[in-house]
């Protein structure tokens, strides 16, 4: 009996051990299982189990929310608390789609001992909805007016930052220095500057800082890394990685609330550093599309790829970045590009080589970007030896052309278009996705991940082990060193869109070479086309 890979891939589906599932590369189901576990045992490849973390004992961190917006909600949920608008459409939901285990999930999370005591946003909405949702008898929400009020309160012991990017930096440098321990949302910072200025206040500070990359607790990456680490890959040459959205919320439309006018929005403590204009709807709601507030498709989504790579591979800061692409999708104001595409360049790093020594050295990572196409893309680890797609499970397939594998290939122990192993820690738990959006990012591994065939939230576990090093000491993963390099690469293709030229990173010195007449940062909150000095172009 031969099986096509259409039949070993719906056969996969059903092979679940310990929340994953595999297939040895037989070219046949005679070849039995014996032969199919030499490979596996040769490999060596097992799924990465979830690390412990030591309990969040003593009495409860008291927390804070600054920004109660779209993700400040889910970040609210993920600690336990969600509002009581949510609860019932979530509940509506499940009647209507049995699948949707959306509430069910939420009130099966573990609690955590932790205390919601403030609420900070300039949104007189959203503040009073936070305050409705949470306050109780045994514990009134307070609202600050400012982050600084909150932070300088002496009530809060830590902050979750949920706010317009060009808020990051200034509210976690003002947590940190108060020694207030604070969970920043990506990208960590808005210019170059801020993030040197944030990296020496967390280096100070008695403080924990966590960046807001969830995808840090989801297995199938570090089942990947250590995969990648056994050498089952070979040298890595390129990396793939994509956005493919085609909706209104992927594209930053969000919806504008009715209640929103100068009198129920604080617009001048939005602005901040921004530059000063009159009231607009649009800019508040939808902030993404400009540099002044956000850091369009290289901070918003490029940073997940990243750091989602930098995790498995440790790769570090490109030494070089090239970037293009244009509005051609969603030509409404917005002077951020809506399709991109980055080349970072790694010309040193090496994941270890099965030829002969000094043969394979360097790397490229290419991100490409559309909000104006959803057609679903994988990110693809290209290595000698062999490629792996990956997302919220993995499928390592061998190359043809290995040399690791150049025996079992010859033998037809392994082949080509017959996966070596596939984990799915998903196996046979259905999910029920809300949005486009959603489905974008749960195919990335973004949204939540599977121990034990059980669907957990990413973040949920992602600010549980951030509360637990604020109890027990210890280290996040994704901290300062991590966001310092998330940042530094988002910048460097920022500024090469926005200049049309190649940004460099000095490895020894940390800095960005300089380039004669620019000035990074301001180039980077420039709201127009940036002009360089004709003197300076390179060709």
């Amino acid at each position: 009996m031969k099986w096509t890979r259409r039949d070993l891939l719906k056969g996969l589906g059903g092979l679940p051990i310990l929340g994953a599932v595999w297939w040895a590369g037989a070219a046949s189901v005679a070849y039995g299982r014996k032969k199919r576990s030499e490979i596996l045992e040769q490999l060596n490849i097992r799924p990465s189990l979830p690390p412990t973390v030591p309990e969040i004992t003593g009495e409860p961190v008291r927390v804070g929310i600054i920004g109660f917006g779209i993700r400040g909600e889910q970040l609210c949920r993920s600690l336990g608390f969600a509002t009581k608008e949510w609860m019932e459409e979530m509940r509506l939901a499940a009647e209507e789609d049995p699948a949707n285990k959306a509430l069910e999930d939420f009130l099966s999370q573990e609690k955590l001992n932790l205390k919601l005591v403030g609420v900070c946003d300039i949104f007189d909405y959203r503040a009073e909805k936070a305050l409705k949702s949470f306050s109780s008898p045994d514990n009134t929400i307070k609202r600050y007016r400012t982050h600084q009020e909150m932070i300088r309160s002496g009530e809060v012991d830590a902050v979750v930052i949920a706010t317009p990017d060009h808020w990051h930096a200034p509210m976690a440098i003002e947590a940190l220095n108060n020694n207030v321990h604070a969970y920043v949302e990506k990208p960590m910072t808005h210019t170059v500057e801020e993030t040197y200025r944030l990296r020496d206040a967390a280096k100070a500070s008695k403080a924990v800082l966590a960046v807001g990359h969830q995808h840090r607790q989801t297995l199938s990456f570090s089942t990947a890394r250590d995969i990648v680490e056994k050498g089952t890959l070979g040298h890595i040459s390129l990396i793939q990685t994509n956005t493919n959205r085609n909706d209104d919320n992927g594209a930053w439309n969000y919806d504008i609330h009715e209640q929103a006018n100068p009198q129920t929005i604080d617009w001048e403590q939005f602005l901040g550093t921004a530059p000063k204009i009159p009231f607009n709807k649009n800019h508040f709601f939808r902030w993404r599309k400009w540099w002044a507030y956000g850091s369009g498709l290289s901070g918003d989504l490029l940073t997940h790829d990243y750091d989602r790579l930098n995790c498995v591979l440790n790769m570090g800061i490109p030494e070089a970045v090239s970037a293009s692409g244009g509005i051609y999708t969603h030509n409404d104001g917005r002077n951020v590009p809506d399709v991109l595409q980055v080349n970072m360049e790694f010309p040193n790093f090496s994941t270890g080589s099965s030829q002969v020594k000094g043969k394979e050295k360097g790397m490229t990572f290419c991100y490409s970007a559309s909000l104006g196409n959803a057609f679903g893309r994988p990110t693809i680890l290209m290595g000698h030896d062999a490629t792996m797609e990956l997302g919220n499970r993995l499928t390592v397939w061998p190359d043809g052309a290995s040399t690791r594998y150049a025996e079992m290939l010859e033998e037809g122990k392994m082949k080509p278009n017959v996966p070596i192993y596939q984990y799915n820690p998903a196996a046979n738990v259905p999910d029920a996705i809300s949005s486009a959006t959603s489905q974008y990012f749960a195919d990335k591994g973004l949204m939540w991940t599977y121990i034990n065939g059980v669907r957990v939230d990413s973040t949920f576990l992602h600010m549980r082990e951030w509360l637990s090093v604020i109890k027990n000491g210890g280290k996040v993963s994704c901290g300062i060193k991590e966001g310092f390099e998330e940042a530094i690469a988002a910048h460097m293709a920022g500024l090469s869109w926005k200049l049309g030229r190649r940004i460099e990173w000095d490895t020894e010195k940390e800095e960005l070479k300089p380039i004669e007449g620019i000035n990074f940062d301001e180039v980077l909150l420039s709201n127009g086309e940036w002009e360089s000095p004709t003197e300076n172009l390179e060709v």
